[in-house]
């Protein structure tokens, strides 16, 4: 279920510079910004700046655009929240007079890495990737020295990374691998790199290509640290691992186990064994709870009593009983993540790694079927049919960067507040806050209070919500959720074209003119592929996108590895191959192979837009025109039947 944080940075001094309200608020300010036009760059800064009370009567957007301009002289430089913040205390500094001070916090403080962390995260990497034939350049790496920060900063080894955690993920063949790259070329794996990551659940608000570039230490270790976290945790949910219907308690239902986030799942299956060898206490954190080593002790004699010993037990030494515990796991053929001293001194990822690790090697429960409900096998059965979009919108809705981590969609919106905290991002100002219930919310009343406001505002931002209730929402509607998400990204979608429009003389940017785009951009190459509509059976074959990213950027597609798209398997390695270049050009996306196969509506037009928002971004940061494709396809709009809109 969801958990109302704080807002949190990775760097300790920089937090310490704010308070809480602050931070929501330039939060607010920067995802607004982010929303609005898709990615945030250096030039944007100035005029979102100018409007915080702290500088309100200091500066001008001018003066502000000055100061920046010392520190951050690429106005096109993409800009993460963390860079944000430093911008906002680079022009604070300068009206306190203090530009030593600015200078200290933003170029020279340096970040305290774990090194048991990284020894551990460096071991993963030569025991999964050391087989890899096109990675003997880059491993092994020596876990003692900083060569691991040098090693990922052209994407490559990361992307690799991911297809061990997800995968399938990353279609190889759209990585540059190349001996040199130019700087062109990392930057296109940086990007498929970060995107992809998305495409698997790691929040990656606060790190940009340029950290990786830079092997910035914290924030590279933090990104690998989840990538890992995702493949030790992957088979945490009832369809990879059914046994743990068994952890189901008598006045519980399975829907509510499906709900949790694989972290309170594995604490959930630690405290089922612990529970049943008398050991009394709640284990509620892989900290301060596992520090002494008892519950680690009583779980290994749960989960192989034929090593069992109470020796463990007796031992009152946090650190040897720590030892003896380490000894014990080994047995379990379970690598070392961590060692004595990160159990004493409770390091939080370095004990769920290890704890996710005694899971999968032996996660001692039965197997017995006559344990499960009946409605099991139909759950289950459901849940798959609704999964595809499921995972889309719960990506989608984290890469916001909205204060709570959404890991199951239709458990964690029910009370109205991700879902009020969404549209705070996509429609700034539409939320009423005072009128919002903050969790926990035990009132199921407030639950529906606040999804009555979601309701009211989807209407006044013109969704379809005929006969819909905010209490539909809290009773987990699944049909009805997937359709109100579906509308909110799509609205999402084309406010930031809109905000490009520019480029389209001025008028409000359709889902037709998004499928004319596309077919003007093909057409303009000399491409002969055509798309009828965004349910045209013909693009399952891939050729189109292919020829539409191909046409937005010529190099980004290697043609020797196009299929005709005739086959099913044909198909498959075309639409996995899109997804990748599209990622490679910036492309934040979270489609499946199979949504471009199908020919999945919905999917197809976010793809589309996605790439026009790619292809307008860069012409705008670039200075270039677009007039050619303004004039033809303003015609071509005008022309337009009544048949071609597309209602969703």
């Amino acid at each position: 279920m969801s958990n109302y944080v704080g807002v949190l940075v990775s760097d300790p001094w920089l937090q310490s510079q704010f308070t809480q309200v602050e931070l929501r608020t330039l939060k607010s300010k920067f995802y607004s910004t982010k929303t609005l036009y898709g990615r945030v760059t250096v030039k944007h800064l100035p005029p979102v700046l100018v409007k915080l009370k702290d500088f309100n009567g200091k500066f001008d957007e001018k003066k502000i655009k000055t100061i920046l301009e010392e520190s951050y002289p690429n106005r096109n430089a993409e800009v993460e929240f963390e860079t944000f913040l430093r911008a906002f205390l680079c022009v604070q500094s300068r009206s306190k007079g203090a530009l030593s001070f600015l200078k200290t916090s933003t170029t020279t403080f340096h970040h305290a890495i774990n090194e048991s962390e990284k020894i551990s995260y460096v071991s993963h990497i030569n025991n999964y990737l050391r087989e890899d034939p096109l990675l003997k350049s880059y491993l092994p790496i020596n876990p003692t020295t900083k060569a691991l920060f040098d090693r990922v900063k052209d994407g490559v080894l990361l992307c690799k990374l991911i297809n061990i955690a997800v995968p399938g993920t990353i279609d190889e063949r759209a990585i540059n691998m190349k001996k040199e790259l130019n700087p062109w070329e990392r930057s296109e794996n940086l990007s498929l790199c970060l995107n992809s990551a998305k495409a698997i659940g790691c929040t990656v608000v606060n790190i940009g290509t340029q950290d990786i570039a830079k092997g910035t230490p914290h924030l590279v270790l933090g990104l690998i640290f989840q990538i890992i976290k995702i493949q030790l945790l992957a088979n945490l949910n009832l369809k990879k691992t059914p046994q743990l219907v068994e952890l189901v308690e008598e006045n519980q239902d399975v829907e509510e186990l499906m709900g949790l986030a694989p972290e309170k799942l594995l604490l959930k299956w630690m405290n089922f064994h612990l529970k049943k060898v008398g050991y009394e206490k709640q284990v509620t954190n892989f900290s301060s709870d596992v520090k002494n080593g008892e519950a680690y002790a009583h779980l290994l004699n749960a989960l192989a009593p034929e090593h069992s010993t109470h020796v463990t037990l007796e031992i009152t030494d946090p650190s040897e009983r720590a030892k003896k515990v380490l000894e014990q796991a080994e047995k379990l053929d379970c690598k070392r993540f961590i060692s004595p001293k990160d159990i004493v001194e409770g390091s939080a990822n370095l004990n769920l790694a290890f704890v996710a690790q005694l899971f999968q090697q032996r996660n001692g429960l039965s197997y017995e079927s006559s344990k499960r409900p009946t409605s099991f096998a139909e759950m289950i059965t459901e849940d798959e049919e609704t999964s595809q979009e499921e995972r889309c919108f719960r990506l989608w809705i984290n890469s916001l960067g909205a204060a709570t981590y959404v890991d199951n969609v239709f458990e964690d919106v029910r009370n109205g507040w991700v879902l009020l905290e969404v549209l705070d991002k996509v429609s700034p100002g539409s939320v009423n806050w005072k009128q919002a219930n903050k969790p926990p919310i035990k009132m199921p009343f407030k639950k529906v209070e606040n999804c009555n406001q979601v309701i009211k505002i989807g209407k006044e931002l013109r969704f379809s919500l005929v006969n819909v209730a905010g209490n539909d929402i809290v009773q987990g509607n699944k049909k009805l959720l997937l359709a109100f998400l579906w509308q909110l990204m799509r609205y999402t979608m084309l406010q930031i074209l809109n905000k490009l429009k520019s480029h389209w003389q001025g008028k409000e940017i359709t889902e037709a003119d998004i499928l004319n785009w596309a077919n003007q951009k093909v057409k303009k190459v000399g491409r002969t592929s055509h798309a009828v509509s965004f349910k045209d059976k013909k693009l399952s074959n891939g050729i189109f996108f292919l020829e539409l990213l191909s046409a937005v950027e010529p190099r980004v597609v290697n043609w020797s590895l196009v299929t005709k798209g005739e086959t099913e398997e044909e198909k498959k390695l075309n639409a996995t191959y899109i997804i990748s270049v599209a990622r490679k050009l910036g492309c934040s996306i979270f489609l499946l192979p199979e949504d471009i196969i199908e020919v999945n509506q919905k999917m197809m037009l976010i793809l589309a837009a996605s790439i026009m928002n790619c292809s307008l971004q860069e012409q705008s940061d670039t200075g270039s025109t677009v007039s050619d494709d303004v004039s033809s396809v303003t015609e071509e709009i005008f022309n337009l039947s009544n048949k071609l809109t597309m209602k969703m």
